[in-house]
């Protein structure tokens, strides 16, 4: 829990250090020196074991839970993917998160009352056929899945699992707090946020990817062009995962999304019917991320070259070829004609510096002075 709530240390950064490094301890004890190679002038701040300590203690104080990958009620599917949370926090429970088939539902937070009563009639027939529903809590198509989810019979397994953006105690938004509690006490309500996170808009793309790695397909009820309903579809995508979309009007702009995942050939939804046929497990979770890249040892873990001078070369080379519009990091590997790892070694010293930060999905961006991308 220290290296993960060290600053700048993201999932995938954590991932490859645990896996260079074999400890949490020893990879704490070389933070300081890689991220001075990626350019940083000042220390990095390192939690104290008590400020992890008081985390748990708040967690359990609410009746909540915190997992780790290394934890056998991990949840699966989630642990498949490549960016998945080191450290998870869950109010409720935690057997919604192993559900063997889960779907998740997403749209507009402006949603039609039409929208709301598909997104809540699908959720409802999902749960009735045992099926787990996710979602993440927001106003709309979020909050009618959950709602359409409760009401739902609950057999061996169904219900419903809200993915926050925010800490256990933060009721976000404001108008959902009974609804996040009802689903705390029927279903899960899951968050890779420290207590006390109030949500901002850099915080959404992670918990998007939560609802798309949690399911075996997601579902995208009246979306608009560029929306973050879109970002989960396109993380599910590159998941591996069943992409799902409801039709709607063309004179609607809340359905222009949506009606394009239909035109690029993903599945159309009317009824659970059409969803059912396609909730198989991923043959290869991930998907298209690093595909064909990967060496001898995994992606993520390959250690880092030995040579300095070749470590020197390869940043040169990424530092110039980052900017603050996202590129694959499969592009990088292409274009710079370095190996995944010594890419991966770069981008680590790179994110811990503060000059980088690998988003959900396999992407990287240059970061501004102030921390922006």
């Amino acid at each position: 829990m220290r290296l993960a709530r060290t600053e700048n240390v993201g999932p995938i950064t954590w991932r490859r250090l645990m896996n260079e490094h074999q400890s949490a301890e020893d990879a704490l004890n070389a933070l300081p020196e890689k991220a001075r190679r990626g350019g940083r002038k000042g220390p990095l701040k390192i939690p104290e074991m008590g400020e992890v300590e008081r985390e748990i203690e708040g967690v359990l104080a609410l009746g909540g839970r915190i997992l780790t990958l290394f934890d056998p009620d991990y949840p699966p599917l989630l642990a498949e993917v490549p960016d998945s949370p080191p450290i998870l926090s869950v109010l409720g429970n935690v057997v919604c998160l192993n559900a063997p088939r889960s779907v998740g539902i997403v749209g507009a937070r402006n949603a039609s009352a039409a929208g709301m009563r598909v997104a809540e009639s699908l959720a409802t027939e999902l749960s009735h056929a045992g099926i787990t529903v996710v979602s993440g809590l927001a106003r709309g198509i979020d909050a009618a899945a959950h709602r359409g989810a409760l009401h739902g019979v609950f057999p061996e397994w169904g219900g419903t699992v809200a993915a926050i953006a925010g800490g256990l105690d933060v009721s976000y938004p404001a108008e959902n707090a009974q609804l996040q509690a009802q689903i705390a006490e029927k279903g899960a309500v899951v968050t890779e946020a420290p207590l006390g996170t109030q949500p901002q808009a850099r915080h959404f793309p992670r918990r998007n990817r939560l609802i798309a790695g949690l399911s075996l397909g997601t579902v995208v009820v009246e979306a608009a062009m560029h929306s973050g309903s879109l970002i989960t579809a396109q993380l599910a995508d590159r998941y591996s995962r069943a992409v799902f979309a409801v039709p709607g009007s063309p004179l609607d702009p809340r359905c222009r999304g949506s009606n394009d995942l239909l035109r690029r050939h993903n599945h159309l939804v009317e009824t659970i019917k059409d969803i059912l046929p396609y909730l198989r497990h991923p043959d290869r979770a991930a998907g298209t991320l690093f595909a064909g890249l990967a060496e001898t040892r995994d992606a993520w873990g390959a250690p880092p070259l030995k040579q300095e001078k070749d470590l020197e070369e390869a940043r040169r080379m990424i530092c110039s070829l980052l900017s603050f519009t996202p590129v694959p990091v499969d592009d990088l590997v292409r274009r710079c004609q370095f190996s995944v790892s010594a890419v991966l070694a770069v981008l680590t010293e790179l994110e811990l510096a503060g000059r980088a930060e690998m988003l959900p999905g396999g992407a990287v961006v240059q970061l501004a002075p102030d921390g922006t991308g």
